[in-house]
This record gives structure tokens, C-alpha cells and sequence, in this order.
């Protein structure tokens, strides 16, 4: 039993949009996984049926050997947004998830503090959201996503409205917490540098129907850091090998190619 496992997979909206059509993936545990595909391929519904937030009505799917429910606490779920309460200082909405699930607060708080100094915001836990930066919004997200200490973290384009510098800031951040921790990790982008950096594999999906074109395993030795692989030949090889992937999935639906 892995960590995820999904078996012909296919969802539809209404009786004329296939969102994603025979799609099957299975994760195990401590991988970190990436989903890349061109927009409106089904990548975020896979996600949203993970955690029981859309029904699931033609396949399977197993978390853990569990079917999915919603409020799943073998779960994390990170979205694009940051999705800060604006009322909540950053402590506050970094024990969000914990104070949710029933944590005691003496040790959400403890847990929520030690996550924030990891992340860099210390000396930031009493600053509302409206006196952050957008990365260092996106950074109390991570804090409090990891906070909830689930055994998987689903990760939708978390840092896909972020400014170059500060993505690459972020993602290496991101690797040094999972490396600590080696949770499961599935985590959708556009981004394909971004996604050959983090991942252990990259699941690339063609157009709408979204089906699995290539499953590309990513041999660049760990612990990495995202801002050195971007000299690195071998990291160079495996982005042109996931862009040739894309275009293909594209192609063979009858998209327009990748440019």
C-alpha cells in the first residue's frame, strides 16, 4: 500500500465536460510528486478528490488505504492563495489548522512558533497579514500547513503568484522542511524548472481530458538547493526532457503546442 493510490480515474462536470479521463497514479510514502499539464487539464480536481472535496464517481482512490473524506487529518492541503485571516495576528493564523483539529494551545502555539522562526518570520508573530509582504504571507502559509504535522501535504501552485527571487527563496525553504521531515508531497505548477527541482517524479498530463502522458523520474541527487541547480547540466537535461513530455501530451490532443 502507498501513500496515494489512484486507479482509471475520470471525472466529468455536467454531460459534456470529461475533466480527467482513466487516470491512474500511485505515491508512495516520502515522495514528492509534481503534476505539471496545461490549464484546464483536471490537475487542482485530482487534489479537490484527494481530500473528499469533489465526489468521486468513476475509479478508485486510496489515502493511506483509506477512502477520501473530507477533514482528513492525514492530510494538509496548501492552496495559491494564502488564504491569511486578516483578524488573526501570524501566530494566530499559523495555529489555525491545529486550533481547528482540537490541538491544545500550548503546543499548537509552541509548534506554530518554532515553524515561523524556521520559515523567518520571527519577530513577526504579532504583525496582521496587512503588514506582510506577499511572500512572507505565503511564508506563514507553509508554517501553517506544515504545522498541522499531516503525513501528506497537497500543494496547489503555492508559489506560482510570486516574484522570481522570492519563489526561489521559497522553494529551497520548502525542500529543507521536507527533507527534515520526508512527508508525501503532491504539488501542482505550471512551472517545470520549478517542479524538476522539488520532485522525486513529475506526472506530466495532457489537455483536457487530462490523462498521464509520462511519469518522469527525477535522478538529481539530495539534499538539493533550487538556486545552484540552475547551473546544473544534468537539472537542464531533465527540464528539456518534461518539456518535450508537455508538448507531446499537448500535441497528441490537439492543442497547440508548447512554446
Amino acid at each position: 500500500m502507498g501513500a496515494i493510490d489512484i486507479f482509471r480515474l475520470s471525472v466529468r462536470f455536467g454531460p459534456t465536460v470529461l475533466a480527467v479521463d482513466d487516470f491512474t497514479l500511485n505515491i508512495e510514502k516520502g515522495e514528492f510528486v509534481s503534476i505539471v499539464g496545461p490549464s484546464g487539464c483536471g490537475k487542482t480536481t485530482v487534489l479537490n478528490l484527494l481530500t473528499g472535496l469533489v465526489p468521486l464517481e468513476q475509479g478508485d482512490i486510496s489515502i493511506l488505504g483509506k477512502v477520501p473524506v473530507v477533514g482528513n487529518p492525514d492530510i494538509a492541503y496548501m492552496l495559491a492563495r494564502d488564504s491569511l485571516l486578516p483578524w488573526r495576528t501570524t501566530i494566530e493564523n499559523a495555529c489555525y489548522g491545529t486550533e481547528v483539529r482540537g490541538v491544545a494551545r500550548s503546543e499548537r502555539v509552541a509548534r506554530a512558533r518554532a515553524l515561523l522562526a524556521k520559515v523567518g518570520l520571527d519577530g513577526f508573530e504579532d504583525a496582521y497579514p496587512k503588514a506582510l509582504s506577499h511572500g512572507m504571507r505565503q511564508r506563514c502559509a507553509l508554517a501553517r500547513t506544515f504545522s498541522l504535522d499531516s503525513p501528506i501535504m497537497l500543494m496547489d501552485e503555492p508559489f506560482g503568484a510570486l516574484d522570481a527571487q522570492t519563489k526561489l527563496q521559497l522553494e529551497d525553504l520548502l525542500l529543507s522542511l521536507w527533507q527534515a521531515e520526508k512527508r508525501t508531497v503532491v504539488f501542482i505548477t505550471h512551472d517545470i524548472a520549478e517542479a524538476v527541482a522539488l520532485s522525486d517524479r513529475v506526472i506530466v498530463m495532457s489537455a483536457r481530458p487530462g490523462r498521464i502522458v509520462a511519469d518522469v523520474r527525477i535522478a538529481l541527487p539530495r539534499p538539493r538547493s533550487v538556486r545552484a541547480l540552475q547551473k546544473d547540466h544534468d537539472f537542464h537535461e531533465c527540464y528539456s526532457q518534461v518539456w518535450s513530455e508537455l508538448e507531446r501530451g499537448i500535441a497528441a490532443s490537439g492543442g497547440e503546442p508548447a512554446r
